[in-house]
């Protein structure tokens, strides 16, 4: 199955006049471009219809490289010397790890032209890429089966723990953001914080408990399918976008908290095809983009300005919601994360 279709007539009116300007003539040398980001419903989408109607516009070839942020931004480090990808897409967190390893790019005003339209939560230091997409990490369930078996539906990450889940759930890893959120959650619950973590450590060993697995690509749509799983920490656009095909499931605002998750899209530092790789980020920033990237993946807009139908405007994380959700101290949490990954694998993953 594949996420409902985008609007192809909209966003090749919005290739056309903000992306590349004028349309490229048919006689001109195509150009390539390699985005590495998302896999799943982001890819699906991208997929879909964003790349092929960048291509028909710009005359480019568009290579897309399925990953977690995590694996994307491992790939840049390899290839510093020497990039070969162009535009990635990385949630907010890893991102502020990309600059300081000196890996992305500042986007250039004169082509990124929507850059004033971003809310503010979405700008970053310097410009240095752009969030291009609002979400939340919270809890995921699946309604049919709590309903069948009489459970009470998680209101809080700690529900995860109830030995009825015992081989029900799907942990995701810390070396993806939602994990490294449930940790988060965890740290607060008990008392603690980025910089105090022990008291995550100790929440999530209780829930870990009940995992069947631990994920590590940051879409666990199969294991909710096939019944293997029940439960979960993921994201809300995940989660809507398999309530979509019809799958009894929910997302849930956690009563800790959701914390804030923002895709975001940048220029790689050394791309070698600069120039379209801007053009592909003002694309995304284009409102009628954003319409229908919320339509596809349930991408909450991170632009002014953009109307949703109402009954899609409910599922997606909203702007004023966002701006109420946890601040994260990712410096700290950077400073500390490879440290924490160590202490997982052996604490969590291995006991």
């Amino acid at each position: 199955m594949t996420p409902r279709s985008l609007t192809a007539g909209l966003l090749a009116g919005a290739l056309a006049l903000a992306s590349c300007g004028a349309p490229v003539a048919p006689t001109a040398a195509k150009n390539s471009l390699v985005i590495a980001g998302y896999g799943g419903s982001y890819e699906e989408a991208f997929n879909k219809s964003v790349i092929p109607d960048f291509e028909k516009t710009c005359s480019c070839q568009v290579t897309y490289i399925a990953g977690s942020s995590t694996d994307t931004v491992a790939k840049l480090k390899a290839q510093q010397s020497a990039p070969q990808i162009d535009v990635a897409l990385i949630d907010d967190g890893v991102q502020n790890q990309a600059v300081e390893a000196g890996l992305l790019d500042k986007l250039d005003p004169r082509t990124v032209t929507n850059l004033p339209d971003v809310i503010d939560i979405a700008r970053l230091p310097g410009d240095v890429g752009v969030g291009f997409s609002l979400n939340a990490t919270g809890l995921a369930y699946n309604t049919e089966y709590y309903a069948e078996h009489g459970l009470k539906p998680p209101e809080r990450l700690a529900d995860l723990a109830d030995p009825k889940l015992k081989g029900k759930l799907v942990m995701p890893s810390i070396t993806q953001t939602y994990g490294l959120g449930a940790l988060l959650i965890a740290a607060k619950v008990g008392g603690g914080s980025e910089s105090d973590i022990d008291p995550g450590f100790e929440g999530i060993k209780k829930v870990a408990a009940n995992a069947v697995t631990f994920d590590t690509t940051a879409d666990v749509s199969n294991y909710f399918l096939q019944g293997q799983a029940v439960a979960s920490v993921w994201g809300n656009s995940r989660v809507q976008t398999l309530a979509g095909k019809g799958f009894p499931i929910k997302f849930v605002y956690p009563e800790e908290g959701a914390l804030p998750l923002i895709a975001t899209v940048n220029v790689v530092k050394g791309a070698p095809h600069a120039d379209l790789a801007q053009k592909f980020v003002n694309l995304l920033l284009e409102p009628s983009a954003q319409q229908e990237l919320a339509k596809a993946a349930y991408n909450g807009p991170a632009v002014k300005g953009v109307t949703l139908d109402p009954g899609l405007a409910a599922k997606v994380v909203g702007q004023d919601r966002a701006a109420g959700l946890r601040t994260l101290d990712w410096t700290v949490i950077n400073k500390n994360r490879s440290a924490w990954t160590e202490r997982w694998t052996k604490e969590i993953e291995t006991s």
